[in-house]
């Protein structure tokens, strides 16, 4: 099973880290049908083929993720598209 495991610096108070996640989650949601609820500072989300959690730090995210057979052969594109949201909210 395949794996994605990112770092990203973001200069939000903690709180508005935690609703910009909430805000891509809900769109990410409707987009891919998952589910997704919070445990503390992670969220945890999960639908077929991908488990995830996102971690919010003081200064930065953790996105990690196990990626089925089907979506491992896409990890690549997967992660890019990551990393551009992350780019696009926390830069």
């Amino acid at each position: 099973m395949a794996g994605i495991d990112i770092q990203h610096k973001h200069s939000l108070p903690l709180d508005k880290a935690r609703k910009a996640v909430e805000d891509v989650a809900k769109k990410l949601a409707e987009r891919f049908d998952f589910q997704y609820g919070w445990d503390g500072d992670e969220m945890h989300f999960k639908r077929p083929g991908v488990d995830g959690r996102i971690a919010v730090g003081e200064d930065d995210l953790r996105v990690t993720a196990r990626l089925g057979m089907l979506l491992s052969a896409l990890q690549g594109t997967v992660e890019k598209e990551i990393r551009k949201v992350l780019d696009e909210k926390f830069s």
